[in-house]
This record gives C-alpha cells, sequence and structure tokens, in this order.
C-alpha cells in the first residue's frame, strides 16, 4: 500500500514538474512575440477586434491612465498586491461592499490563460500565474500585454482597437483626456461607451486624470527603461 502511494506521488510529482516546465516555455515564448488570441478572446461572445501595438509607440500618458485606474502600486509589487487584499478584508468585515483587489499583472494572467468568474480555483491559479509573468517577462512586457489584451468593449480588445473603434484614431494619437476616458470602461467594458459617459464616469475620469497628475509623468519610466 505504501509502495503504491509512492508510485502515485511520484508520478503526479513527474505530471506537475513537466507542465511548469512546458508553461515556463510557452510564457518565455509569448515574451517576445506579438499576442493575437487569448483564452479570454477565445471565449468571447462576440465578434473579436484586436490590433497590436508596440508598447513603445504608445505616449506615456495612455500607460499611466491604465495604472492610475486600475493598479497604483504596479511598480512597487511583485505581481500581487497584498495591501489591497488585506484592505478588500478589512471592507468586507467593516460590512462594506467588497472591491476588486486584482493587480494588472492579476489580469493579464487572467484574460490569457484563464475563465471568467470567482472561484477560489481560478483566484489561486490566477496569483500563481501571476508571479510566474513577472519573473519571466517583467513589469514592461505585463504592461504591453495588458495594453494589447484587455477588452474595451463588446469584443474589443487592446487600447489601439479601442482607440480606433471610438475615436477613430491609433491608440498613439490619444490625448490625455481620451486616455482616461478609455480608462474608466475597464472594471465594466460591455457596459460602458467614452462617448457616452454617465455624470459617475465623468467624475471617475477627472478622478484618474488627477491620479495621474499625483503620480508624475515620470512614474513608470523605471520600469520602461528595462
Amino acid at each position: 500500500m505504501a509502495k503504491g502511494k509512492r508510485g502515485i506521488f511520484a508520478w503526479l510529482w513527474f505530471v506537475m514538474w513537466r507542465f511548469l516546465l512546458l508553461l515556463t516555455l510557452f510564457l518565455l515564448l509569448l515574451r517576445f512575440v506579438p499576442l493575437s488570441t487569448t483564452a479570454f478572446m477565445l471565449q468571447s461572445p462576440y465578434p473579436v477586434t484586436q490590433h497590436w501595438i508596440n508598447i513603445d509607440k504608445l505616449p506615456s500618458h495612455v500607460l499611466l491612465a491604465m495604472v492610475a485606474s486600475e493598479d497604483q502600486r504596479f511598480p512597487q509589487h511583485f505581481g500581487v498586491d497584498v495591501s489591497a487584499i488585506s484592505q478588500v478584508l478589512n471592507q468586507s468585515d467593516n460590512g462594506d461592499a467588497p472591491r476588486g483587489a486584482s493587480t494588472i499583472t492579476q489580469q493579464t494572467a487572467k484574460n490569457l490563460l484563464l475563465w471568467p468568474g470567482r472561484s477560489f480555483v481560478r483566484k489561486g491559479l490566477e496569483a500563481g500565474l501571476a508571479l510566474s509573468l513577472e519573473i519571466i517577462w517583467g513589469k514592461k512586457r505585463i504592461l504591453e500585454v495588458y495594453l494589447n489584451v484587455a477588452e474595451f468593449g463588446k469584443g474589443i480588445y487592446g487600447v489601439e482597437a479601442a482607440s480606433q473603434h471610438y475615436f477613430h484614431k491609433s491608440a498613439s494619437n490619444l490625448s490625455t483626456n481620451e486616455a482616461a476616458q478609455l480608462a474608466v470602461l475597464l472594471p465594466s467594458p460591455r457596459k460602458r461607451d467614452p462617448r457616452n459617459l454617465t455624470p459617475y464616469l465623468q467624475q471617475r475620469v477627472v478622478w484618474v486624470k488627477r491620479q495621474m497628475q499625483q503620480l508624475g509623468s515620470g512614474y513608470l519610466k523605471p520600469i520602461l527603461d528595462n
């Protein structure tokens, strides 16, 4: 019996390290090539539109708008923001409605390889993949992929496709206000349109631009220079 259990554990270990090796090689490959699809795109109920744009072609205020709106500690954390998770847990303990604590890295991992939902299994896989992306890709590549695979509308993936759809120009020509307008779509992209924002979302745009000013134009420079 003991020998049988050892055999099962040895087989599971063999399968696990082979899977981890293949995953590492796969992520290494994706570090250097444009991504034309993701798990979320394949699961989209709408026709998918996506146009890849190199991060070096995007104005710094486009990058800053997304970070200011979604994950202001992106340059500091290592894929999972422990302090943000603690705040969410405290809010729940106090009876407040919980807000999301997913980092840009986690959102990238989820969009790339996982599925929609809020199960503990998916969140655990998301956290593990986020740590892997931080090690294998680094911050600049993570931000580049995020900007190219995040959903900005029904079947509209990536900031370039969103810019062309909503503003009829390349994301490389977006103004600061337009970048902030796109940034406020991200929590509920299928229900929002930057050309027809509610008063609440208009205030959210103002808030994002204020956060961008506070963070400063050089906030992302250290990770972009790497």
